[in-house]
């Protein structure tokens, strides 16, 4: 953020800055947040509810911890070096375990993301009768063609405010 420095003959008493809205400092971590909340994890959250009711709950309690901690290093590590941890595990183990781990999230990521492509056809076929497989190419072309056509900064600001409807679930869960 730029801060406009007074000149001893300026009328503005103290330092001002620049009119920006709110809006403008919320950035990849509200996107991130909002993408984490995918289709497929919703359906494990809700499938697991479903079948477990409160009975898992306790996982929580072992899990959170751990995913504190793993975040507090993974930043700390990335805040320390200036690299994140891809970087830093390529330089200090084995070439084998770098690239398992690698490969174990290239995997995941990939099936999450075909899930999330699916989930986005089958949301088409509920508006325009079509083949799922088509409305899930479509789905998932229409997604790589607006990554790769439009300038990061313009497609960023859109996806910030498309996360409002992330705000939904806040609104159905009041509603039921």
């Amino acid at each position: 953020m730029r801060f406009l420095h007074n000149k001893p003959d300026s009328k503005v008493q103290g330092s001002a800055r620049p009119a920006r809205s709110w809006a403008a400092d919320i950035g990849p971590g509200l996107v991130t947040t909002a993408s984490d909340n995918d289709p497929s994890g919703l359906a494990t959250y809700s499938l697991a509810g479903a079948w477990y009711g409160f009975d898992m709950l306790w996982v929580c309690v072992l899990t959170y911890p751990s995913t504190v901690a793993l975040q507090l290093i993974a930043s700390r590590v990335a805040a320390i070096t200036g690299r994140g941890l891809t970087v830093n595990m390529r330089e200090h183990y084995s070439p084998q375990f770098f690239y398992f781990a690698v490969a174990r999230f290239l995997l995941a990521n990939t099936f999450n993301i075909a899930v999330d492509v699916l989930a986005m056809g089958i949301a088409l076929r509920v508006f325009c009768d079509g083949s799922l497989a088509l409305l899930t190419l479509a789905s998932g072309g229409a997604s790589l063609a607006l990554q790769w056509c439009i300038p990061y900064a313009r497609y960023a600001r859109v996806l910030k405010w498309l996360t409002l409807a992330m705000f939904a679930y806040v609104g159905v869960i009041l509603v039921v």
